[in-house]
């Protein structure tokens, strides 16, 4: 029983990953174009989610600033919610609310990107940085899932958003990581070209 469980996890997750496929494909695509004209012109990408939402965060910035599969120097990104030291301080004069926000007014410029995390949508801190990165004309990135939620709402024109049609925030975040993926691998794709495939 517990073993046809785990297979269950594979099967449903691999199913949803075919499913959205198509329907992922072009925001991910516009993604990419986004992070290579914010980066190409000398601007960063500053990412934050809450929980596990900020752990993918967090590993897309590794990915960005460190490396993917291949070497290249380095590309400007900062996890937001890395710090949490930060976070307590900023929330200790402010609402908690405003601890992103606060991040993103400080750090942000015209021409960067706030990567914006929220399976739901509807998380407060993220919401606010979503404002603050539209106050400083910056172009905000956002993936989510169960209909996108108070942040998929607040989304502009010039905004992108990845929302994967589920209910189930594991999934979600499958979802997440593997456009995250999607992203940086066309980002070193179109600045180093095309990598042949492995055998």
């Amino acid at each position: 029983m517990l073993e046809q469980s785990i297979e269950q996890q594979f099967i449903d997750s691999a199913d949803l990953k075919y499913q959205v496929g198509p329907l992922l494909s072009k925001p991910i695509a516009a993604a990419v174009q986004a992070l290579l004209s914010c980066v190409t012109s000398g601007g960063k990408v500053l990412a934050c989610g809450n929980g596990p939402a900020g752990a993918v965060a967090q590993a897309f910035v590794a990915a960005f600033v460190g490396r993917f599969e291949r070497e290249r120097p380095g590309l400007g990104a900062l996890a937001l919610s890395a710090d949490s030291t930060l976070l307590t301080a900023i929330s200790g004069n402010y609402d908690f609310s405003a601890g992103f926000a606060r991040q993103v007014s400080a750090l942000g410029q015209a021409g960067d990107v706030l990567l914006a995390v929220s399976t739901g949508g509807n998380s407060p801190n993220v919401v606010a940085a979503i404002e603050a990165a539209h106050e400083r004309d910056m172009t905000v990135l956002a993936l989510t899932g169960r209909g996108g939620g108070q942040a998929g709402r607040l989304l502009r024109e010039t905004d992108i958003h990845i929302s994967v049609p589920h209910e189930r925030s594991s999934r979600i975040l499958e979802v997440h990581q593997l456009a995250l993926h999607c992203m940086v691998e066309g980002v070193d794709n179109q600045l180093l070209g095309e990598q042949e495939a492995s055998t």
